[in-house]
C-alpha cells in the first residue's frame, strides 16, 4: 500500500462533538460531508476507535461503505476515553487485538490499510504492544504499521522492532514541537501525518494570505505541502465550504520569498 503523500487528508475526528465523547448533533449533514469528501477524491480519512467511542468509524461506514477505490481509511488503537476528560494510553496486546477488530467490524472491512498505535502506554513494553500490530498484520486484518505522538527516539526504537510507515504528530507552521521528527521521518520516506495542522492565526500568516487573495487555512497547509515531500496534512472540517478551502491549498503557490518567511516566522 501506497500511502498518498503530497496530498491533503481528511481527519474525521471533528464530526464528533466538543468532548470527542458523542457523534455528530447533525448525523444526516455529516454523513453528506464524508460523501463529499469522497467526491472531491481526498485519498484518506483519518479516524481513531476512540472519537465518539467508535461511533466515528461507524459512521464513516454508514456514509461511504462500499469504499471508492483510491480512498484509503486510517484508523487507530491504544488510547481510552474513561470520561469525557480523559485520554489514557493502554497498550495491553490483547486489548489492542480486541480494538482492531472492533475496528473492522464497525467500519465494514476484513482488512485496515493503515493502523496507528494512538498513543506508547509507557507501562507496557514497546516490543508487546507493537508485537501485537505485527501479528495483525501477519494475518492480514492490518497493512502499514504507523505511531503517534512520538519522539525520534520512539521512533527509532520501533523501527528496531518492525518497520514503520506513517507517523501522526501535531505539527503546523507555529507549532514545531515535533521539527525533529519531521525531519527523521523524511529522512526514512516515513509518510508524516500531522494533525492540527492549521497554525493559530498570526500577523505573518495573516500577512501572506492578504497577499495572496487566500485565507490563513489555506496558507497552513500549503506550507507544509512544500516543507517536506513526505508531509500528509489531515485538516478537519463539519462544512463544505471549508472542506473544499482547505483542498484548494494544494494548489496555492508560496514562492521562495512567502515561503522563507514563514520559516522564518517559528524559526524553522
Amino acid at each position: 500500500m501506497t500511502i498518498p503523500t503530497g496530498a491533503i487528508g481528511f481527519g474525521a475526528m471533528r464530526l464528533a462533538d466538543a468532548d470527542i465523547w458523542h457523534g455528530p448533533a447533525d448525523r444526516p449533514a455529516a454523513v453528506k460531508l464524508l460523501r463529499r469528501v469522497a467526491e472531491l477524491g481526498v485519498p484518506l480519512i483519518d479516524t481513531a476507535d476512540v472519537y465518539a467511542l467508535g461511533d466515528n468509524e461507524a459512521l464513516i461506514a454508514e456514509a461511504l461503505h462500499p469504499y471508492p477505490d483510491g480512498l484509503l481509511i486510517a484508523t487507530k488503537a491504544g488510547e481510552t476515553r474513561p470520561s469525557p476528560g480523559e485520554w489514557v494510553p493502554v497498550g495491553n496486546p490483547a486489548y489492542l487485538k480486541q480494538q482492531a477488530e472492533l475496528s473492522l467490524r464497525r467500519l465494514r472491512v476484513d482488512h485496515i490499510p493503515l493502523f496507528y498505535l494512538h498513543r506508547i502506554d509507557p507501562l507496557v513494553a514497546l516490543e508487546d504492544q507493537l508485537g501485537a500490530l505485527v501479528e495483525l498484520r501477519e494475518a492480514g486484518k492490518i497493512g502499514t504499521i504507523g505511531l503517534s505522538e512520538v519522539s525520534v527516539e520512539q521512533l527509532d526504537a520501533a523501527l528496531r522492532i518492525t518497520a514503520i510507515g506513517a507517523v501522526q504528530n501535531a505539527y503546523n507552521v507555529g507549532d514545531r514541537t515535533h521539527e525533529a521528527v519531521l525531519d527523521r521521518t523524511t529522512e526514512l520516506g516515513i509518510a508524516f501525518v500531522p494533525f492540527y495542522p492549521v497554525a493559530a492565526s498570526n500577523t505573518v500568516v495573516k500577512e501572506v494570505a492578504g497577499e495572496l487573495g487566500a485565507t490563513p487555512a489555506q496558507v497552513s497547509l500549503a506550507w507544509l505541502l512544500r516543507r517536506a515531500p513526505n508531509m500528509l496534512p489531515i485538516p478537519g472540517t463539519t462544512s463544505e465550504a471549508h472542506l473544499a478551502e482547505n483542498l484548494a491549498a494544494a494548489d496555492l503557490e508560496l514562492g521562495d520569498e512567502r515561503f522563507d518567511r514563514l520559516q522564518a516566522f517559528a524559526g524553522g
